[in-house]
């Protein structure tokens, strides 16, 4: 079996700083003579908390789009998001030198669905030796400084923008860190023992950080090496200008990015789902943005982005043209459950890269009085006028809150916003912390 040569050092680095922190430990922890009597005095209970949350959630499908077309011809061939109820336990513990935090799921849909699981959002270890903090096991490692889209955030590459936001599953890490009062380094090996063909998030991968403070600016630079991506070197600033301002940038530079586009030599009705693995090479990524908070806690905040990975306007001109196509071959001209499946593997275009565009506004505002936050925000495409509104409302207690919100896609009937397969989604969600 063949390996590569950076990822048989990452696996032998691993092995290296797991050990390092087995060792270092158990030193730390072996009392001496003269302190035995006390070791158990020494003993700390782990520190255990948690979090229940109820959340429902309501969604109406598209009228619009390739998967609403593909159902109207052949109904069932596409499956669409169903209404639901979660229960959700969240479990937090953690001691000197490690910590936990697991959630169980249990969730209930319409016609009698209950599927349930359970997984660690984080599970590591720790140690500090000779000024490095060593750590080894599942984290969340989210860097960058962005709100809407964080081009640096190259190891945990996080889904931004959610509906509803939840804690996330951290990715597998060995990590060496070292602080002082101005600068920080962060060396990282990310998913140790994944397939060298892993895409996205999941791709074995090492990255690095640098982070230096001067004043009222915070400046960082990021590194990456993926297994299959290759190198890619970003840069980010948050400078806070005034009380009330404050500015971030971040941008990156990747050699090659994953993706996914259509077989060049597909038949028209394919027999199979033409869309494949696919790779940009040379792309940028930028971000630049601001807040402004008045002093009775109201902000607005507003950035705009590129996305170099993500489909240009000619490739989705291309692909709304064979939605158009698809959608008026004459009855007869080929199966219906044919044509509603190359129909469906259209969708397959809304995953290709984080973004759906490579121009993105942003615009949003939150005001907080009195534990209530009522928010609005907009993401808007220039290249299309897709506008996806978000409003909701936060109240928040002691241990328990409740939030509410709905968010709607809207714009021109042929933005890509609008084809996606749900048009508008809505939820409630209440919360105890103990």
């Amino acid at each position: 079996m063949r390996i590569s040569r950076h990822l048989l050092i990452g696996f032998v680095g691993t092995a290296a700083l797991l050990l390092l922190i087995v060792v270092s430990s158990a030193h730390a922890q072996t009392p001496s003579p003269a302190s035995s009597s006390t070791a158990e005095d020494a003993f700390t209970w782990p520190t255990i908390t948690g979090q229940v949350r109820l959340l429902g959630n309501d969604y109406h499908a598209a009228t619009l789009g390739p998967l609403a077309a593909a159902n109207a011809l052949q109904p069932g061939i596409s499956a669409q998001a169903k209404h639901s109820a979660t229960l959700e336990a969240e479990f937090r513990a953690s001691g000197k030198g490690w910590n936990v935090t697991g959630t169980v799921q249990q969730q209930a849909f319409p016609g009698g669905e209950h599927p349930h699981r359970a997984w660690f959002n984080e599970a590591a270890v720790s140690r500090d030796v000779g000024g490095w903090t060593l750590s080894a096991g599942k984290k969340i490692v989210a860097w960058d400084v962005a709100y809407g889209f964080r081009p640096n955030d190259v190891v945990q590459q996080e889904t931004r923008r959610l509906l509803v936001s939840t804690l996330a599953e951290g990715r597998p890490v060995v990590m060496a860190e070292h602080f002082n009062t101005d600068t920080a380094w962060s060396f990282v090996f990310a998913n140790a023992g994944h397939a060298r063909s892993e895409r996205g998030a999941r791709e074995p991968a090492f990255a690095a950080r640098v982070y230096q403070r001067n004043g009222s600016a915070d400046w960082h630079g990021f590194a990456r090496y993926g297994a299959h991506t290759g190198a890619s070197v970003g840069g980010a600033l948050a400078w806070v200008a005034t009380d009330a301002l404050e500015v971030h940038a971040s941008a990156r530079y990747l050699a090659r990015a994953d993706s996914k586009a259509p077989a060049t030599d597909a038949p028209f009705i394919a027999a199979a789902n033409p869309w494949q693995n696919a790779t940009v090479r040379r792309a940028t990524q930028a971000i630049i943005g601001g807040t402004w908070t008045h002093e009775s806690q109201l902000s607005v905040m507003f950035e705009v982005w590129w996305d170099g990975a993500a489909r240009s306007p000619r490739e989705w001109d291309t692909w709304r043209a064979r939605n158009v196509a698809l959608a008026a071959l004459p009855s007869g001209a080929a199966p219906a459950n044919a044509v509603a499946g190359n129909l469906a593997w259209q969708s397959e275009a809304f995953s290709a890269a984080s973004n759906l565009h490579r121009r993105n506004v942003y615009l949003r505002t939150s005001w907080e009085h009195e534990g209530w936050t009522p928010s609005l925000d907009l993401l808007y495409h220039p290249s299309d006028r897709g506008q996806l509104w978000t409003a909701a409302l936060l109240w928040k207690g002691d241990r328990v809150q409740v939030q509410g919100g709905v968010r709607i896609n809207a714009g021109p009937a042929t933005s890509v916003l609008r084809q996606l397969p749900t048009q508008r989604q809505a939820f409630l969600m209440g919360t105890w912390a103990f």
